[in-house]
């Protein structure tokens, strides 16, 4: 008897072996090219569905198609950041960002000081942000969000990180905060300052819509404080805040400069 349940139990843990085998196969976790992209697109429905999201996400879901353009920039992205500060500053255009920076620092000093009022950020921050990752508004980007933000959460390279930010933003359309249409930065961000999407839901404030500068600035500063910025404390005490904005060291350090140089005047 003792021989035949242990053949039971064997027989069982073959089938369940060969059963999760099965599944894997049927349902991959990501991809390195397009070809299985909208195979992938069916099971991760089912994923964005069990977090929430209806059928105005789900449709834009469908309706995503693999972005070739975000995959070639997101292979680059390291060359991006590469060198030293200082000439990563250079090829940002620093000097510009500093003086148009500081005009329109004075230009809407109030909004300043109501942002820094409500949650200790400086102006000199948000305004180095804003310069280097938009131009003060000029270059919010053209890639579709929804197809570049899904096409990050099924490429092999980082899905883990993509995926909780493709579900907000099909839970953004479902808001009407994005539209299945709605364009932005090639890694799917937004706005004036190009919030993820996941940092949409979580930091932004009022309307929620990043390209509205005042509701972007005062987002970002909502960041910044949730990342544990200082008020008061130097650039330098806060670099840890400013980590949580840009992971590459050369960008960390170039926004504590512009910022500096910012609030100098």
């Amino acid at each position: 008897m003792a021989f035949f349940a242990k053949g039971r139990i064997f027989a069982a843990a073959v089938v369940a072996t060969l059963a999760l085998a099965a599944g894997a196969e049927a349902a991959p976790s990501c991809g390195k090219n397009g070809a299985g992209f909208d195979a992938w697109k069916q099971d991760f429905a089912g994923e964005a569905r069990a977090e929430g999201v209806g059928q105005r996400g789900l449709s834009a879901l469908a309706g995503a198609t693999y972005a070739t353009r975000t995959i070639a920039a997101d292979r680059a992205i390291h060359k991006a950041f590469s060198g030293s500060v200082e000439n990563f500053m250079q090829r940002r255009g620093a000097s510009a960002i500093i003086s148009r920076g500081r005009a329109l620092k004075k230009a809407n000093a109030a909004m300043f000081a109501n942002i820094e009022r409500t949650y200790g950020v400086p102006p000199g921050v948000l305004l180095a942000i804003w310069g280097m990752e938009t131009g003060f508004g000029a270059s919010m980007g053209n890639q579709n969000t929804v197809s570049a933000i899904v096409t990050l959460a099924y490429d092999c390279r980082r899905p883990d990180y993509f995926r909780p930010h493709a579900i907000a933003a099909l839970k953004l359309v479902d808001r009407g905060a994005l539209s299945a249409s709605s364009v932005g930065a090639m890694h799917g961000e937004i706005g004036h300052t190009q919030f993820l999407p996941g940092n949409v839901l979580k930091y932004g404030v009022g309307s929620g819509n990043l390209r509205d500068r005042n509701t972007a600035l005062a987002s970002t500063a909502n960041f910044l404080k949730g990342h544990g910025w200082r008020a008061g404390a130097s650039y330098e005490a806060n670099m840890d805040a400013i980590a949580g904005w840009n992971s590459a060291s050369v960008y960390q350090q170039a926004i504590a400069r512009i910022a500096e140089a910012i609030d100098a005047d």
